[in-house]
């Protein structure tokens, strides 16, 4: 799927950015990335919510192969095939992912730090790491 295609495609969802992502494109609206592309397939990410809409169509969540197993990726599932052919409903169906996709990115943000992270100075910006160890006080 080309970059075009993939624009014109979610017309209808409003303007998404496509950066380049292993084989395909991470699909991306306010910054927010809610589906990938890959191997000629649309996945959009799903949540409790939402993973029962694609069941229902028959839909699968993303897969790959990695050291002689299957690797199955539950947040994201392809989108049924009629997606492709109903824009008004594609658009709806992003929608639900982008709010999947951002409800995950609170989550994330909100899961308090173990302490392996807190000992190797994980709150620290960029500039103190680069500037050297903490001085005890």
């Amino acid at each position: 799927m080309d970059r075009d295609f993939l624009q014109e495609l979610f017309a209808g969802f409003g303007p998404v950015a496509l950066r380049r992502m292993f084989s395909g494109y991470g699909v991306s609206a306010d910054g927010v990335n809610f589906a990938l592309v890959l191997r000629g397939a649309i996945y959009l990410r799903a949540d409790a919510a939402t993973i029962p809409l694609f069941e229902a169509e028959g839909c699968k969540p993303f897969q790959y192969p990695a050291r002689g197993k299957i690797v199955t990726v539950k947040s994201y599932w392809q989108i049924p095939d009629r997606l492709y052919d109903d824009p008004d409903d594609l658009a709806e169906w992003s929608r639900r992912a982008l709010a999947a996709a951002r409800l995950a990115a609170g989550e994330k943000a909100a899961r308090p730090r173990t302490s392996e992270s807190a000992a190797r100075g994980g709150s620290r910006t960029k500039a103190a790491k680069k500037a050297g160890p903490r001085q005890a006080t």
